[in-house]
C-alpha cells in the first residue's frame, strides 16, 4: 500500500509514523473514500495494545496517514531471532493482542490482515497491533467491493479465501496462525504460491503445534487449534473468550516461566487532533503509570498465595438436593434439578469451589451432621432447603450453613409461581455470592444469569429427563429420552435438552441397549445441534468426545473435544472421566489413571469414577491395584453393579475361577440378567471349564435376540471362554460391521489376549486404527 516513515512533527515536537500511500491508491477516489471512512472507524480504538490512528491527509495527489509512533521490532522479526518463543512469552503477547482485538471488536472494527508483521513488540515485551487502515466495520457494509479478498495468505481464514464476509472470528483465526508460528517457528501451512497456501487454509487440517514443539502445554496446543478451526462456529466466538483461556493457561505455568510486564495505562480518548493535547497528559500519565504498576505488582505476586484459599474449604460450597415437602411427594426430580442448576450456575465462579453433584447427592435422604459432611466433602459451606408445590405455586426455602460452627449464614424463602423459577434461581445464586463475600470477575455474572431456556414447562421436562438419565438403567434411559424430546418440542432452541438426548443415545449405544449405528448417529446429530445453538457449551463437546471414542473411533478428535470441554468448564467431571476412558482404550495407561484420579478428586463420593479407575488399572494389567480400588467401591456401595462387572475380569486374569464366577453372578443378579451380564457370566463359566453352563448362556442369548438387541461382542466373550477362537472372531467381525461400541477396548482388553496372535484379530485392530 505504501511506505512508512518515522517522522517528527515540528509543530508539536513529537515523533509520529507517517504512512505515505502508493500514488495508484491516491488517484482512486473510491479507494480514498474507503480509507477515509475506515480510518474514522479505526480512530475510535484508543487501547494500549493498538497503535492509535490520527488522520488521513491529502497534499495534492499525495495521500498519507499519520499515526502513533511505536518503537520496537515486529513480531515476525522477534520470531526469526528467537526461532521459537517460550510459552510464557507467547502467551504474554497473545493476551495483549486479544485485549486489543476485544476493544476493537466491541467498537465494531475488525482488522482482516492480522499477522506478525502487524504486531510490534518493544524491548520490554509490550505489544501493539498495527495497521487498522484496512479494517472494516462489522456494522457498516459497502466499504469494500463484494467478494474482494483482503489479507495475507499465511494467516488468512477460510472465509477470506472464499471472499466471504469476515467478522471478529476471522481475526481470531489469524491470531491462531500467529500463535502457531510463535511456538513452532513456522506458519501452519506452506506452499509454492500464495494460492496454494490459501487453498490449504481452506481445505487442510494443521498439524498440532505440540507435535512440532513438545514443550507446549496441551491446553495451549488446544487453544491454538480451536482458533484455527475451519468453521467459524467451532472457533472461539470472541476475543474475550480467548483472553480468559490464555489467563487460565498462564496461571498453570510456573511463576518463573511467566512474563511480568510493567503496567501501562489504557488510554480511551477520542479526538480530532490527538497530537497537540498529549503534552498536557504526560505528567498525569506518568503518575498514573506508577500507581497502576504498584497495584499490578501487588496483585500479580501477593495473590499467588492468597488465591489458593479461594479454592479451599473456606470458599467452597456443597449444594444438597432439596427436600420434597409436596403433599403428593412426586416432585423429587424438581428438587434434584434445582440443586443441579445452582451447582451449574455457581461453578462459573472462579473464586468458589463447588462440590460436584454426585458427591453432594450421596447424602440425600440421610440424617447428616453438617460438620462431618464438611470434612468429607472439604466444603466450607452447605446449601440445603426444601420445595413445596401446590398447583402452580411454589414455596422454596433455602439455608446457607457455615460448616465450621453449624450456624446459619443466610435463610431465604421464596413464594412464587412456577413460571418464576428462573428468577428464584438467579436471586438465590447472587445472594450466595453476596453472603460469601465473593467478588465476581469479568463475565461471571453473565454466565450465572445465562438462561438455557425461557420456557419453564420445557425446563420441567428437562429436569425429569436428567433425573432418569442419572439412573442409567435401560428403562430409565428410555424415559429420560421421552422427557428431553418433550422439552425440545416446547423449546427447539433448548441446547442442554439436545445434549440430554445426545447423552441418552450415547448411553443406550454403549451398553448395547440399541444398535450402535442408530444410537450414535442420533447422539451426534443432537450434540451438533446443541453446539449450533450454543457454541460455548462444554457439555456438548464432552458428548462429542464420547461419540468419537465409542463410535467414530477417531481418537484425536475425541481428545480434542474432551480437552475443549475441560478448558471451558474445568470442574465438569464427566469430561475428565470420559477422557480417562478414551486414554485407557488407546493404551495411554499412565495418563488414563492420572486423569481418572483427577476426576475422582472432583467427584470423591461418586462410585462410577473410582469404578472406572479400577477399569483403567485393569486395562493397564495392574490387577491387584484394580481389585483394591473396586473392593473399596463395592464396600461403600454394595449395590453398584458395574464394579462387579470389572472385578470379575480381574479374577479371570488371575485365574481365580471361584471369585470370577461369584462376582459375575452378582453382576447378573443386580442387573436383572442383562445381556452384558449374561455374557460375562458365560465367559466366567467357560474359562473355569464349566462348558455346559457356558453353552446354556449362549442359548439364552439366542432366545433374547428374537425380541431384544444382543450385541455380537457379548457373544464373542462367551465363545472366548469356551476356547472357540474362530467363533469368537466371527462374532467380533460381525461386531465391527455393526460398529459396536465396546470394540475399541480390544486393543488393551486382557480378556482378548488369547486372540492377539491371530491374523484376523490383528487385521481387525488395523481397520479400527488401533495398530
Amino acid at each position: 500500500m505504501g511506505i512508512v516513515y518515522r517522522a517528527f512533527d515540528r509543530e508539536v515536537g513529537e515523533e509520529i509514523a507517517l504512512k505515505v500511500l502508493h500514488p495508484d491508491v491516491s488517484l482512486d477516489k473510491k479507494t480514498v473514500e474507503r480509507f477515509r471512512n475506515e480510518i474514522k472507524l479505526a480512530r475510535r480504538i484508543t487501547h494500549r495494545n493498538v497503535c492509535r490512528m490520527h488522520e488521513l491527509h491529502q497534499d495534492g495527489n499525495q495521500l498519507f496517514i499519520t499515526m502513533e509512533y511505536v518503537p520496537g521490532q515486529d513480531l515476525k522479526g522477534v520470531i526469526k531471532e528467537a526461532g521459537v518463543l517460550t510459552t510464557g512469552k507467547a502467551i504474554s503477547i497473545a493476551k495483549q493482542v486479544a485485549e486489543g482485538l476485544a476493544e476493537a471488536h466491541e467498537l465494531g472494527v475488525i482488522h482482516r490482515d492480522l499477522k506478525p508483521q502487524n504486531i510490534m513488540v518493544d524491548k520490554e515485551g509490550n505489544a501493539k497491533i498495527m495497521d487498522f487502515g484496512i479494517a472494516r466495520s462489522l456494522r457498516t457494509a459497502g466499504m469494500t467491493a463484494e467478494g474482494m479478498i483482503i489479507g495475507t495468505p499465511e494467516y488468512m481464514a477460510p472465509e477470506q479465501v472464499e471472499g466471504l464476509e469476515p467478522d471478529q472470528r476471522t481475526d481470531l483465526y489469524a491470531l491462531g496462525a500467529i500463535l502457531f508460528e510463535t511456538v513452532t517457528g513456522r506458519v501452519p501451512f506452506e506452499g509454492d504460491s500464495p494460492l496454494s497456501v490459501a487453498y490449504k487454509h481452506k481445505n487442510e487440517t494443521p498439524a498440532p503445534p505440540r507435535k512440532l514443539n513438545a514443550e507446549i502445554p496441551e491446553p495451549f496446543n488446544q487453544l491454538i487449534l480451536r482458533c484455527l478451526e475451519k468453521e467459524k462456529i467451532s472457533r472461539y466466538q470472541t476475543a474475550d473468550q480467548v483472553l480468559a483461556d490464555l489467563v487460565r493457561i498462564e496461571e498453570g505455568l510456573p511463576i518463573s516461566e511467566r512474563v511480568i510486564l510493567k503496567a501501562r495505562p489504557t488510554i480511551r480518548i477520542t479526538r480530532e487532533k490527538p497530537i497537540g493535547i498529549k503534552r498536557f497528559l504526560v505528567p498525569g500519565l506518568i503518575a498514573a503509570s506508577l500507581i497502576i504498576a504498584a497495584i499490578f505488582i501487588i496483585w500479580r505476586f501477593i495473590p499467588q498465595k492468597a488465591a489458593i484459599p479461594g479454592r479451599s474449604a473456606e470458599h467452597s460450597i456443597a449444594v444438597f438436593p432439596f427436600e420434597d415437602l409436596s403433599p403428593t411427594k412426586d416432585y423429587d426430580y424438581f428438587c434434584e434439578g434445582l440443586a443441579d442448576e445452582l451447582i451449574n450456575a455457581m461453578s462459573h465462579i472462579r473464586q468458589l469451589r463447588v462440590v460436584a453433584r454426585s458427591s453432594a447427592f450421596t447424602f440425600k435422604g440421610k440424617d447428616i451432621d453438617i460438620r462431618e459432611v464438611g470434612k468429607k466433602l472439604n466444603a466450607g459451606t452447605v446449601l440445603e432447603g426444601s420445595v413445596r408445590k401446590s398447583g402452580q405455586r411454589l414455596r422454596i426455602t433455602a439455608q446457607l450453613v457455615n460448616v465450621e460452627d453449624g450456624y446459619h449464614i443466610w435463610i431465604g424463602q421464596f413464594d412464587r409461581e412456577m413460571k418464576d423459577i428462573f428468577d428464584i434461581q438467579e436471586e438465590m445464586s447472587l445472594t450466595i455470592v453476596d453472603q460469601l463475600k465473593l467478588k465476581l470477575l469479568k463475565g461471571e455474572k453473565e454466565k450465572i444469569l445465562k438462561r438455557s431456556t425461557e420456557d419453564y414447562e420445557a425446563y420441567d421436562d428437562y429436569l425429569k429427563g436428567r433425573y432418569f438419565w442419572y439412573r442409567r438403567y435401560e428403562k430409565g434411559l428410555q424415559r429420560s429420552l421421552q422427557y428431553f424430546e418433550q422439552a425440545i418440542e416446547k423449546d427447539p432452541n433448548y441446547a442442554l435438552a439436545h445434549v440430554g438426548i445426545a447423552d441418552t443415545f450415547g448411553s443406550l449405544g454403549l451398553f448395547g441397549f440399541m444398535p450402535s449405528h442408530e444410537a450414535f448417529s442420533r447422539a451426534k446429530a443432537a450434540a451438533n445441534k446443541a453446539l449450533e445453538i450454543d457454541p460455548e457449551l462444554a457439555e456438548a463437546y464432552a458428548s462429542l468426545g464420547w461419540i468419537a471414542t465409542w463410535y467414530d473411533w477417531d481418537w484425536p478428535a475425541a481428545e480434542r473435544h474432551f480437552l475443549r470441554a475441560i478448558q471451558m468448564k474445568p470442574d465438569y467431571s464427566p469430561a475428565h472421566h470420559w477422557y480417562g476412558l478414551c486414554l485407557s482404550i488407546t493404551g495411554r495407561h499412565d495418563e488414563s489413571i492420572k486423569k481418572m484420579k483427577e476426576a475422582r478428586g472432583l467427584e470423591p463420593l461418586e462410585p462410577v469414577i473410582p469404578a472406572h479407575l479400577g477399569w483403567a488399572l485393569y486395562m493397564a494389567r495392574r490387577f491387584d491395584e484394580s481389585i483394591g480400588e473396586l473392593h473399596k467401591v463395592i464396600e461403600s456401595d454394595p449395590g453398584f453393579l458395574i464394579a462387579y462387572f470389572y472385578q470379575s475380569w480381574n479374577f479371570l486374569a488371575k485365574k481365580n475361577w471361584p471369585e470370577a464366577i461369584t462376582t459375575a453372578q452378582k453382576f447378573a443378579e443386580l442387573s436383572v440378567e442383562s445381556v452384558n451380564a449374561l455374557a460375562n457370566l458365560g465367559l466366567a463359566y467357560g474359562s473355569a471349564g464349566m462348558k455346559d453352563e457356558a453353552f446354556k448362556i449362549l442359548e439364552r442369548l439366542d432366545k433374547l435376540s428374537k425380541d431384544h438387541y444382543v450385541a455380537s461382542i457379548f457373544k464373542a466373550m462367551v465363545w472366548l471362554g469356551l476356547g472357540k477362537k474362530n467363533e469368537a472372531l466371527d462374532s467380533l467381525e460381525k461386531a465391527y460391521l455393526e460398529r459396536e461400541s465396546f470394540l475399541p477396548a480390544l486393543k488393551v482388553w486382557p480378556v482378548y489376549d488369547s486372540l492377539r496372535s491371530e491374523p484376523r484379530f490383528q487385521a481387525l485392530l488395523k481397520k479400527m486404527k488401533l495398530e
